[in-house]
């Protein structure tokens, strides 16, 4: 749902520029202009955007620097409560110069400035928004009713069951080809491959599982684009007893045990065995796609003779003969989260438990509906959890997810390191590429080192896409970013 979301939101809002095919977020170099026809950086610290003067907003209204200054103000308003607000720290004001052009005043040089300019803020109607009560805006009927600035514009929605978009004739970059779009959601994969080779629906974002793949590469209307995505899924262990957060876990609040453990699991065969060999394994909590990947990063190795030697040494024994480990009386088992909703994760899960289970671990396999695992796993209450995350394409997306400053919202697992937290904010306040990418890798080695989790696939995922469909580009952070310039064959 929140990829949906974000494909609706990117069609009905642009920003000022949209990062490039290449998801390179440092410096400007591979952006693209949409709002913004031009820009430039006046001194380290601040950057000017030109506006387009034919861009307007559904009203007709013309978009004007006023909007960019108004948009800021509203994603840094506590009222509002963005979750991208975090994110916009280091830009300590927006000023309006004239009615087209907004300059952006940084309070430090850093290498990924114009990404946090760009990349999250989706400029908005100061003349819709601003008689609106800040703390109301979340529950105003505007959100159901958005005024954008896109090339599509919201047609009907019906919640959890289809919404509908129009293409805007007078949009200020061209009209998009595609007339109408519509979504629809599937209660599950199974049910989505269903309605894809029925031909009751053209385009999916992605399937997995190689049962699926090799239905739809034998349906004569539809082919599979494959494309790179900065998504991983990964074990995380909770360092705190499920609901008691100032209570350590009795299990893995150890270091050596955590360690243990990722040295008992093969993630390359569970890559293979889980998403039929069309993925990676990650180097740590990111993705290949994201600029600070390297193949050199420290990992702990594979290696169940030594996981089962780390366990024995740290006094776990099978006593009984049962198969599974024992200390003091207490079997070494612990439960893992599993979300329905996932294919992927619930495959993957199997295979973990059982490699787990070669040396010893008992593993409780807990699959839940969606909405039941995530209260469940924001809420702390869990052993470990079979998490998947979806990264935007800058790194610092991991200093909300595994740092100190995010337990309490992405870090479920309340995972705390002062020396990883500082290497985390060094880099992100790093002025040069290099220095950002040596101060990232040694972030990832310290967080692998400690094991706070295991990080077992990065997916290669597949598009669907009906024949009829050209001009197709799939980019890897958002598939649907240039969706409004796809084409339908023989149409003009």
């Amino acid at each position: 749902m929140q990829s949906v979301a974000r494909s609706v939101t990117d069609l009905i809002y642009l920003k000022l520029a949209d990062i490039g095919p290449s998801l390179n977020t440092v410096g400007d170099g591979d952006f693209e202009p949409q709002l913004a026809r031009s820009w430039s950086f006046e001194d380290s610290v601040t950057i000017s955007f030109e506006l387009d003067p034919d861009a307007r907003w559904e009203d007709g209204t013309q978009v004007t620097a006023q909007d960019v200054a108004f948009t800021f103000d509203f994603y840094t308003d506590t009222l509002v409560a963005s979750p991208i607000a975090s994110l916009l720290e280091s830009i300590d004001s927006v000023s309006v110069r004239d009615s087209r052009t907004a300059v952006f005043h940084f309070s430090h040089a850093y290498t990924e400035q114009f990404y946090d300019a760009t990349h999250g803020i989706r400029i908005l109607p100061a003349h819709v928004l601003s008689s609106i009560p800040r703390e109301e805006v979340g529950s105003h009927p505007i959100t159901s009713a958005p005024v954008g600035n896109g090339p599509y514009r919201l047609s009907s929605w019906s919640r959890g069951e289809s919404l509908e978009l129009v293409a805007d004739s007078e949009f200020f970059l061209g009209a998009p080809p595609i007339e109408r779009i519509v979504w629809r959601f599937a209660a599950d994969e199974t049910a989505l491959v269903t309605m894809l080779l029925a031909d009751e629906a053209d385009i999916a974002e992605a399937v997995l599982g190689p049962e699926n793949l090799d239905r739809i590469a034998e349906a004569p209307h539809l082919h599979l684009v494959p494309y790179p995505v900065p998504v991983y899924g990964y074990v995380g262990f909770n360092l705190a007893e499920p609901g008691s957060p100032e209570t350590p876990h009795h299990l893995f609040a150890h270091r050596d045990l955590r360690r243990a453990l990722a040295m008992g699991v093969d993630r390359q065969a569970i890559v293979d065995g889980a998403l039929g060999g069309n993925g990676t394994v990650p180097v740590g909590p990111t993705g290949r796609v994201v600029w600070i990947w390297s193949d050199d990063i420290a990992q702990i190795p594979f290696d169940t003779m030594q996981a089962r030697a780390e366990l024995n040494r740290l006094g776990w024994a099978d006593a009984d003969g049962d198969g599974t480990l024992e200390r003091n009386g207490d079997p070494l088992e612990f439960g893992l989260l599993v979300p329905t909703s996932s294919g992927a994760r619930r495959r993957a899960a199997v295979i973990f438990q059982a490699f787990l289970g070669r040396v010893g671990v008992s593993v409780r396999i807990e699959e839940l509906e969606f909405n039941a695992f995530m209260e469940r796993a924001t809420a702390g209450r869990f052993d470990a959890v079979f998490g998947a995350f979806a990264l935007d394409p800058s790194p610092r997306g991991i200093q909300q997810l595994w740092t100190t400053s995010g337990i309490g919202d992405g870090n479920w697992g309340r995972y705390s390191n002062d020396e990883f937290d500082q290497l985390v904010d060094a880099a992100i306040a790093a002025d040069n590429r290099s220095d950002a990418e040596r101060l990232w890798h040694q972030a990832l080695g310290t967080i692998n080192e400690d094991a706070a989790a295991i990080w077992i696939f990065e997916p290669q995922l597949s598009a669907v896409v009906n024949n009829r469909f050209e001009n197709v580009t799939v980019r890897a952070d958002q598939w649907a970013a240039n969706l409004w310039q796809w084409r339908i064959t023989g149409n003009d």
